[in-house]
């Protein structure tokens, strides 16, 4: 028995779309770097994209549990003496960017290197209800139903 590794030309890439009102943040986050890694196939190759476009609405709408909302941190450093910043979820919620929560969320979820780079460009998220790529035909994935722990009320 050979260990089976996928070739370029036998990789499929399908469309989907998430709609994220009402998802926990965490368990949303998780399921999409699956699907941007591929590991729901069984044609998985560590070494090469062989994962979905994700397309994801209503990134504002995401939910934190507990008090995650006003106590999460996220810090980043502008590169001076002393430059360590700092900023709760619900700032950048309610901010300019609200997508980036997810965004990053995903992104520290994925393996650091240049093939995360590149299946991080496989993903697309947007703040409010529409996107632009109803060309590509997503289909829509139900994060909702799979689990009653992935949505929050309130």
């Amino acid at each position: 028995m050979k260990t089976y590794s996928a070739k370029p030309s036998e990789i499929e890439k399908k469309w989907v779309v998430i709609d994220a009102d009402g998802l926990v943040v965490g368990r949303l986050a998780a399921i999409i770097a699956t699907r941007l890694r591929g590991k729901h196939k069984p044609t998985f190759t560590p070494h090469m994209d062989c994962g979905d476009n994700v397309i994801v609405v209503n990134a504002e709408k995401v939910r934190f549990t507990g008090r995650k909302r006003t106590q999460q941190t996220y810090y980043w450093h502008t590169g001076y003496p002393g430059g360590i910043k700092s900023r709760t979820a619900d700032k950048v919620l309610d901010g300019r960017f609200p997508e980036r929560v997810l965004v990053k969320a995903v992104e520290r979820m994925l393996p650091g290197g240049p093939l995360s780079r590149q299946q991080m460009k496989n993903l697309r998220v947007y703040a409010g209800p529409e996107h632009p790529h109803a060309a590509q035909s997503p289909e829509a994935l139900d994060i909702a139903s799979l689990n009653r722990k992935n949505t929050r009320l309130g």
